[in-house]
């Protein structure tokens, strides 16, 4: 895959559900724990010195007012795959977990991997920081 429309293009005809369609950004809802929990997992495309093309998979988990830092990075450590980072939404530092990917050599099933695994984690991560909630 070397550009965001191809990701997009193979999300639609893997049956995704996109919920959002702007340029160089795309959102997939995944209905986790046999539909009883959702999670939001934005695809957007990053540029970089090295004029390469990048594919950030991410997911946001929750606010970072009052989560324990030192257990979402313990979390983290422990986790295969994954970064966190911290991202403003509508002005509101949240904790995302995210994965950065260059185009050159992705394919649609490294892509479907990244949305899944960054999806599971991300709500499991959820779960964990919010006392079971499913806040996003």
């Amino acid at each position: 895959m070397q550009n965001f429309e191809q990701i997009r293009s193979h999300l639609t005809k893997s049956g995704y559900k996109v919920t959002m369609h702007e340029p160089y950004v795309a959102c997939v809802e995944l209905s986790l724990d046999s539909g009883n929990r959702h999670q939001a997992i934005f695809l957007s495309e990053l540029g970089n010195d090295d004029e390469r093309g990048y594919l950030r998979v991410s997911t946001v988990l929750a606010p970072i007012t009052g989560i324990d830092a030192r257990r979402a990075l313990g979390f983290n450590w422990q986790s295969s795959v994954g970064y966190l980072a911290v991202g403003d939404l509508d002005g509101v530092p949240y904790l995302q977990l995210c994965e950065n990917r260059p185009y050159e050599g992705l394919t649609p099933s490294e892509v479907d991997r990244m949305v899944l695994e960054i999806g599971g984690l991300g709500d499991s991560m959820e779960r964990a920081l919010s006392a079971e909630g499913d806040l996003l």
